[in-house]
């Protein structure tokens, strides 16, 4: 090009940028200068551009900054909103706000970047602060603005102010826009607000697939699977453009028992389509199969299709193996993050520390966190958490207190899981009290779940007056608190009381859920009332609450220790839709009322149901080995006493009370907490250990 002039040059210079040649644009500036041309306002916001997108040119970035300040363009509005830009991309919010603030002119794409910068640096409040100063000088917001600051309402967790934001949105024009409304129907889904986010969507004029996505996401936050996979299939239908976010989302709500079944279903179509070879969706596959043995057959295919893993896809095989009787597999993906270079990620050290913990192996846990090179808040947590339901009260507080002195992040599931490790009379004075009033000193006191752990650590010390004095107190009683109480009186053997409180709970207009069925009906089946045991599982049908596994196994034991056999089988009248702890319920159920016969035949169908279940009954159950090894080798009638270096779990305690039912024989049991003693298909714990 023989004539070339400043508009030409700056062209040249804006195409490098938007075409992501980088380097080039800055070589070509300075060409440009070669040249004698003096660079423009545009020509300096595209080179800053070109440094703020680039990966690997943040110092010359700061090089191009002095030479604006140099050559006196600062005040380009241009210039110092792609200075904003540039510093907020880094991660250096006090070095954009410092440009800011130099500025003379400012637009609104100058404060909105900004706000982005201190988005991106976790500051909302600080957002919050801007966008009123903005207000203040009368400027109208843009898309983007609004979008920083929905964002942050749902950072500070502020409902209140959401819908503050949501009137300005409508004073601005704004409520049709895309970009708002995925912002808007996001912050609704995560304040619960499901209506409300159905209706930004459907007043929404056009949707792309982050708003089809965000919906699906607010209705699997809420645990609306159903609807989810509703919203999902009308956007196959309609939107036709799926990704892998998409999958993730909707699998993730697929994920609890009770709906396992349509993941499978999603994951059919997954197949289908080979949408399987993407890592973000095997991932959440992994995530949402829960159990450990398939989780690792995903992860094995992985492998075998040279497909490539993440720190991600081993979270989420740790997640789905925390399980006690998963010990060994833990292990085999242990040896795997180490052997792919993945120990030293905080984030898989994390899920490994409360892998070990999980399954009571807290020498384990202790090794791998005292050998993570870097420890965060959630590292903490676990450990205390471990230690605690592990009931080593005072290596939790050891641990507690070593937290604190390293300056790590508290938070309410430390505060939760520290009140956890108080178990006894005891540990009140010492230990309880003394939390409880560092609680008051930092500020804890309102935050609801350590409330609520507030309620059951004085529960289970056995000062339910201070359980109750708290419950009164708290303004803002959600589900989570009634639930709670009911637990409180029940472990203190006042049953009559924790079903008052869910007839109170009903009549506080607070929504029951599967827990406080769990909890009342367990309460019901403690002092065989049939009668209030009927209710409840008539007030469960009515809100659809029945057919949740652990509400069905609870009625199941209800009417078994109530004498109700048949009522007992009519629960879950076909055998392959009952779980083990169903099971177990059932042939517990025959054995306590004298049905011996029944009972075996019971457990002999239990163990032929599922024939890929037959060996894995018996996988990592040391005590079920033990018991019978016991029961070939002794004499008949006599007692047999076992021995364990762990916690019993959930099964194997009902698996030996079924068999000194059906067996006639007395097994003394002793794990590190406590010793159990069963006899005719009662345990001397009266199951709570």
């Amino acid at each position: 090009m023989s004539d070339r002039n400043e508009a030409s040059w700056n062209n040249m210079m804006s195409g490098f940028v938007r075409a992501g040649f980088y380097r080039e644009s800055m070589r070509f500036f300075n060409e440009m200068r070669d040249f004698g041309v003096k660079p423009s306002g545009i020509a300096f916001a595209s080179l800053v551009t070109a440094c703020e997108r680039s990966e690997w040119m943040r110092i010359e970035g700061v090089q191009v900054h002095g030479f604006i300040v140099k050559v006196g363009l600062l005040s380009d509005v241009f210039v110092g909103t792609s200075l904003v830009h540039l510093y907020g991309n880094y991660g250096l919010a006090a070095d954009a706000m410092k440009v800011f603030q130099e500025m003379i002119y400012k637009n609104v794409v100058s404060w909105t970047a900004l706000m982005v910068a201190y988005v991106d640096y976790g500051e909302p409040s600080m957002v919050m602060n801007i966008y009123r100063r903005m207000r203040t000088e009368g400027l109208s917001c843009n898309d983007n603005t609004m979008s920083s600051v929905i964002s942050s309402c749902v950072s500070l967790k502020d409902e209140w102010l959401g819908y503050q934001v949501l009137g300005n949105v409508i004073r601005n024009g704004l409520e049709t826009n895309v970009s708002v409304g995925n912002s808007l129907i996001s912050m609704f889904g995560y304040f619960g607000s499901v209506k409300e986010a159905c209706c930004v969507f459907s007043c929404m004029g056009e949707h792309d697939t982050i708003s089809w996505n965000s919906m699906i996401a607010a209705y699997t936050r809420n645990g609306l699977c159903k609807e989810s996979l509703r919203c999902f299939s009308w956007m196959f239908n309609v939107h036709k453009e799926i990704n892998s976010t998409t999958l993730s989302t909707v699998l993730a709500g697929c994920g609890s028992v009770d709906n396992l079944k349509w993941g499978r279903g999603i994951h059919s179509l997954v197949l289908k389509f080979g949408w399987n070879s993407n890592v973000c969706t095997s991932n959440t596959l992994i995530t949402m199969d829960g159990n450990c043995l398939d989780a690792l057959k995903l992860l094995a295919t992985m492998f075998y299709m040279r497909r490539g893993v993440n720190y991600v896809t081993f979270t989420s095989a740790l997640a789905a193996c925390s399980d006690p009787e998963f010990a060994i597999e833990g292990k085999t993906l242990h040896a795997l993050v180490i052997h792919f270079g993945l120990h030293e990620n905080v984030i898989v050290g994390n899920a490994l520390v409360t892998l070990y913990a999980k399954s009571g192996l807290m020498i384990e846990a202790k090794k791998v966190f005292q050998t993570m090179p870097k420890r965060d808040g959630v590292t903490w947590n676990a450990l205390i958490g471990g230690h605690a339901d592990c009931q080593e009260t005072d290596e939790a507080l050891k641990a507690f207190k070593l937290m604190r002195e390293e300056g790590a992040p508290i938070n309410y599931i430390t505060i939760s899981n520290v009140l956890g490790a108080c178990l006894a009379p005891n540990d009140l004075l010492e230990h309880g009290m003394p939390i409880h009033a560092f609680i008051i000193l930092t500020g804890f006191q309102s935050d609801e779940y350590v409330q609520n752990s507030l309620i059951t650590m004085y529960a289970k010390c056995g000062d339910l007056n201070s359980s109750n004095n708290i419950f009164d107190s708290n303004t803002c009683k959600n589900a989570s608190a009634w639930n709670a109480m009911m637990a409180a009186n029940a472990h203190n053997g006042h049953m009559e009381e924790a079903l008052k409180f869910l007839l109170k709970m009903r009549r506080a207009g607070v929504n029951v859920d599967q827990f406080s069925f769990s909890e009342c009906l367990a309460a019901a089946a403690k002092l065989a009332i049939l009668e209030e045991g009927q209710q409840l599982h008539g007030l469960a049908v009515k809100l659809g609450c029945d057919s949740n596994p652990f509400v069905a196994s609870a009625t199941m034991d209800m009417y078994g220790k109530c004498g109700e056999i048949d009522d007992v089988l009519r629960i879950i009248p076909r055998p392959a839709d009952r779980s083990r702890l169903s099971w177990n319920i059932l042939t517990s159920s025959f054995s306590r009322h004298g049905f011996f016969e029944k009972a075996k035949e019971t457990f002999h169908e239990m163990i032929n149901t599922d024939e890929e279940q037959k060996e894995h009954n018996l996988w990592n159950h040391s005590e079920r080995l033990a018991l019978a090894y016991g029961l070939i080798n002794s004499p008949e009638g006599s007692t047999l006493k076992i021995f364990k270096n762990l916690r019993v779990c959930g099964d194997c305690h009902s698996v030996y009370k079924f068999a000194s039912g059906i067996l006639g024989r007395k097994i003394v049991l002793r794990d590190p907490y406590r010793f159990h003693q069963f006899s005719g298909g009662q345990c001397s714990c009266a199951d709570y250990w």
